[in-house]
């Protein structure tokens, strides 16, 4: 089973996130667990493709590059496929597994290297609207690209997070499962994020109005 395909971002609508999984998709993803811990390729691919664009842009906003975050999307699926015969249900999404697995992976691969890797203002370019000056689409790229930075400056629990509510769209709740923290410790945590970036946020379009 080929485990990875070239990708690009997949951007998730927050309209279009549900809040719970209806019970009926609960049951269904728990047969399909069932047949791939009992070794069903067939079953483990059904599971892959239901999961593999999150941890894609999971991994993607952890590291800043395409390449990277493709190689380490299928290191997730790889490590998960040699493991899920010993995966249990502890009451938690099984989604929550496999981000806990990128994000032990990402974290080795910021160890490996003596620097962060930062996005660039390529891979990250917004496409102007029409009528829009280009100049204005400069502006708004500039600010994103330095953001981005900012986010990744951060301890790796905060970028998890600022991740998981933003890109994902998760509920406090499903945070907690993926992180493994108490709603309310998740709740304490962004607060204390938000504080933390306030003022850089705020140096930070000073800094880029005045250029």
């Amino acid at each position: 089973m080929k485990l990875i395909k070239s990708r690009g971002v997949v951007k998730s609508s927050p309209a279009g996130r549900k809040k719970s999984v209806p019970e009926k998709e609960q049951n269904e993803e728990k047969e399909i667990l069932k047949n791939a811990s009992q070794g069903s390729k067939v079953a483990f691919g059904l599971l892959y493709e239901r999961y593999v664009d999150r941890i894609f842009n999971y991994v993607y906003y952890r590291t800043g590059n395409t390449h990277d975050a493709e190689d380490l999307t299928a290191r997730v699926f790889q490590r998960a496929m040699k493991h899920i015969t010993n995966y249990q249900d502890r009451g938690v999404p099984f989604s929550a597994w496999l981000y806990r697995i990128a994000h032990n992976l990402v974290a080795n691969w910021h160890r490996d290297r003596s620097r962060k890797q930062e996005i660039t203002i390529t891979e990250t370019m917004v496409i102007p609207a029409k009528h829009e000056h280009p100049e204005t689409t400069l502006l708004r790229t500039e600010e994103q690209d330095a953001l981005l930075r900012l986010i990744r400056d951060l301890p790796p629990d905060r970028q998890q997070l600022l991740i998981l509510k933003f890109v994902e769209h998760y509920s406090n709740a499903e945070i907690g499962d993926i992180m493994g923290r108490s709603e309310g410790a998740v709740k304490s945590l962004y607060h204390r994020t938000l504080l933390a970036l306030r003022d850089q946020v705020d140096g930070l379009v000073l800094e880029i109005e005045g250029e």
